[in-house]
């Protein structure tokens, strides 16, 4: 994703954030019986058609939370300490997570592959929690995630008009 179709998608997202807010504000109200099937079809649909490779904004702005599983597992697979390896990449956000120290993330490749794909955070390999079970839980980070994620913003947009009114 170039710098415009960047632009371009924070505004759609902005523009369309009111009505979103509204959907998710009724969804959680009363959830549909089949939310979670739906959205999931709606998932499935919208990564038929983009491929994350080719945009990897995700990566480029963002920084996935690190557990310390993530932590162990990436600093075995650098074969330095917990300890260093959060020393050279990690700081702890205003949520008192960890997080990356900077952005791009320093393991996306110049091929918008990630470097350390096997060895991944789990926030990363979930990302971007369009395909979780009870997506009602997720509505906070999928309305964020509209600006960052063009297959999210497509699947809340397809979500409007199922369930919009």
């Amino acid at each position: 994703m170039n710098e415009q179709e960047r632009q371009e998608l924070q505004k759609k997202a902005k523009d369309a954030e009111p009505a979103n807010k509204r959907l998710f504000k009724q969804l959680k109200q009363k959830s549909p019986k089949d939310l979670d099937q739906t959205v999931q079809q709606l998932h499935n649909q919208a990564f038929e058609q983009i491929d994350c490779t080719n945009c990897a904004n995700c990566c480029k702005t963002t920084s996935p939370r690190f557990i310390p599983k993530d932590i162990e597992r990436l600093s075995k697979h650098f074969r330095i300490s917990p300890g260093d390896f959060t020393r050279q990449y990690l700081k702890i956000d205003e949520d008192s997570d960890y997080v990356l120290q900077q952005t791009p993330c320093p393991f996306l490749g110049t091929d918008n592959l990630c470097l350390v794909y096997e060895h991944r955070p789990n926030a990363c390999r979930e990302y971007p929690h369009t395909n979780q079970r009870k997506f009602h839980r997720h509505f906070g980070i999928t309305l964020n995630n509209t600006f960052i994620c063009p297959a999210v913003y497509q699947i809340v947009a397809q979500l409007q008009q199922v369930y919009g009114k």
